[in-house]
Formats: structure tokens, sequence, C-alpha cells
């Protein structure tokens, strides 16, 4: 009878703990029907050419739902408008999280804005996850753990083009025009630690500006003295694409190298006039919708068909707008993964368990991985050279 009463009693015990791992868990923004989640994008300001990036997104979610949503639950995005501005990044960010209650913040795009929100973020224990910006300080697990950056890292892409260039360009003599907050000099930090003290090519002249600027003009004329032959551009949209007017202007013809956020088609290039940057280079980690090589892929065939519906304002060349297409399906998969454990800590422990993945328009051999050690998704990137109207990927 005592042995029977055991059984009796361990399968009951087993029951339970079967129906307790099996029972849904919620955090702020979870309903059985709804996850609500936030951003802030500069709809307005002087980045606000990264308003596309906000709108793809919106999209992609308003797609989802309309199939259906994720795990049965529709995904209720709210992106409001941060003017790239500090303090309205941190008032937008506290209505989200205090007013509006999202479950996390996601996928804000910009190193100012994110900069302003990490301490208040982290200090809430609220997912600041999936951020657009590749700054060193979003990939910091021990003093910012809720944090996780989803884009190359700065430094990273900043050796890149200084390997490039040491191969390419070995006696050139470089000119570099640089955002003064930690976007630009991460940037720089990247470059000049790649280029070593070894190599015949050198930077001749650096010239920082300030965000709140109204151009770069006096900079460019700079460093066009300094005898330059080569410039680096680690700056945002709107300074680039004066710059590429300015250096037209004065027919300054030095090789241009645009790092990846100003190297939008659509956004940055077309303003400038297209003329004047045939030959420049950039990074790439995705396909280009408006490349002949990839006319036929499925992929871009569905981005495409994805803008034409949900973002027809926007073009298939925006690179910014291509981004916030791929970071949405990394949120995307973030939280269906996450399941009936719709908690913070766990969307946490998503974002930073991706392994050897891919999204759609990444390039082939792009993969994402991360870890909660090391928070950082993407570990290569390929050069391209823009000629007509697009970039071409170069072989190697």
């Amino acid at each position: 009878m005592k042995i029977l009463t055991l059984i009796v009693g361990s399968m009951l015990l087993i029951g339970t703990i079967d129906a307790t791992a099996n029972e849904k868990q919620y955090g702020p923004g979870v309903t059985d029907h709804e996850i609500k989640i936030g951003q802030t994008v500069p709809y307005s300001g002087p980045a606000s050419a990264f308003a596309s990036y906000g709108r793809v997104m919106t999209g992609y979610f308003q797609m989802l739902n309309e199939k259906g949503g994720i795990n049965g639950r529709k995904i209720n995005l709210i992106s409001l408008d941060n003017a790239f501005s500090p303090p309205k990044a941190i008032e937008q960010t506290r209505k989200l999280v205090d007013d509006d209650g999202v479950l996390a913040e996601v996928g804000t795009v910009g190193t100012t804005p994110n900069v302003a929100i990490q301490k208040y973020l982290n200090g809430a224990k609220v997912p600041h996850v999936f951020i657009s910006a590749g700054g060193r300080r979003f990939n910091d697990p021990q003093n910012f753990r809720w944090t996780v950056p989803f884009y190359p890292p700065f430094e990273m892409e900043g050796a890149t083009f200084a390997r490039f260039i040491a191969k390419k360009m070995p006696n050139a003599k470089i000119a570099v025009l640089y955002q003064n907050d930690d976007y630009g000099k991460d940037y720089l930090a990247g470059f000049k630690k790649a280029l070593g003290d070894g190599s015949v090519a050198r930077i001749v002249a650096e010239a920082p500006y300030e965000l709140s600027q109204p151009t770069v003009d006096s900079e460019i004329i700079r460093l066009k003295a300094s005898g330059a032959d080569a410039l680096i551009y680690f700056a945002t949209p709107k300074f680039t694409a004066q710059a590429i007017r300015k250096i037209h202007e004065l027919n300054w013809k030095p090789t241009q190298f645009l790092a990846s956020p100003v190297n939008s088609v659509q956004g940055v290039l077309a303003p400038a006039g297209l003329e004047k940057v045939q030959g420049a280079y950039t990074t790439q980690f995705t396909k280009q919708a408006g490349d002949p090589a990839w006319a036929n892929d499925s992929e871009v065939t569905e981005y495409v068909a994805f803008l034409k519906k949900w973002a027809p304002n926007d073009s298939p060349n925006d690179f910014i707008a291509l981004t916030g297409y791929i970071t949405a399906q990394a949120i995307a998969r973030g939280l269906e993964r996450c399941g009936d454990k719709l908690t913070r800590e766990n969307l946490l422990v998503q974002a930073t368990s991706f392994h050897k993945e891919r999204v759609g328009m990444l390039l082939p051999g792009i993969e994402l991985s991360n870890s909660k050690d090391d928070y950082a998704p993407y570990h290569t990137l390929r050069m391209a050279i823009f000629e007509n109207a697009s970039w071409k990927l170069l072989e190697d």
C-alpha cells in the first residue's frame, strides 16, 4: 500500500511539474492575443534619411499580422520619432516603457539615440535588443546585459577598409571625415588599428564634425588641402551627401570609401549625384535589389514584392530600408522562439542565441552568430564598388 501511495504521489508530482513547465509565462505587453514592442526612429531631424528603416519595419509586422502574427499573437509595434536627439529619444523611450508598457525596445536605429537610452533600459531591465547600431559599447554583456546590437561592429567595418586599402592602394594618403561621437570614433579606431604602424598607406588628415553643424564644407576644404588621394566617410547620410557634393565642387577626385550606413543609393548617393560617386567603395553584407546579379534571386523578388505592398513609397535600392527588413526578420525569429514564455528574460536569451543563421537578403556566406558572452551577430563583410547606378560586389 505504501509503495502504491508513493507511486501515485510521484505521478501527481510529475503531472504538476509538467503543467508548470507548459504554463504560459508573460512579461509586460503580452497577452494571449498580442505582443507589444516599441522602438524609436529618426523620422525627423538631421538623420531623417533613416526614416525608411522604420517604415519598412512597421510594414513587415503588418504583413506578419495579416498572416496570423507570431505563434497566434499579433505584433503591436509602436514606432516613435526620436528626431536623432538624445533628450527626445529618452522621452519617447520612457513613454514606451512607462505609458505603453512594451515588452521590449527593439530595433532602435542610430548610435546617438541608443547611447542616450542604454543606461535607462538596462537599469529598468528592459530588453534593448536587435538595435541597429554597431558601436563597441553595445556589445558589452558585463556592463550592459540588456543591450544587444544587430548591426556589423563599426570597428570591424573600419578594419575591413584598412585591410583593403593596404592591399589595393598601398601608397594611399588618406583623409577621414568622421562624426565626433561614439559612432565615428569607433569606425576610426578600428581603421587605425588594422592599418597599423607598418603600413605605407597612412592617414594624412582627420576632420571631426558635430551632429549639430549645418554643413561640413569647411572640413572638406581642410581635408582637400592635405593632399590626400583617398577619402573615407565615417559619417551619417546628410553630411555624407553634403561632402560628396562639396568635393565635386572643389574638383577634388580622391578615391571615396563610404561606411555601410551611408551607402544607400536612394537615401545618399542619388541626392548627392550618382555621377559623383562612380568608383567609390563600400562594405556590404546584403544583396542589392538593383544589382543585375540578383535580378532572378528568389529573396530579392520576395523583398521587392514586399516593398510594393507594405512600403510602397520606399525604394528597393535604399540600403537603409533594407536593413529595416533584415532586422525585422531577426526580431520576429527571436519572438517566435520565445513560444509561450514571453518574458523579458527569455527574449534576451533568444536574442543572444543565434548560431550560423541567415535571414532573407543576406549575402551568401554571411551568417548570424552570437552568444551570451559575445553579442555581435556579424563576423564577415564584403567589399563592393559603385558602378553606374548600383554597388557591384568584388570577387575577393
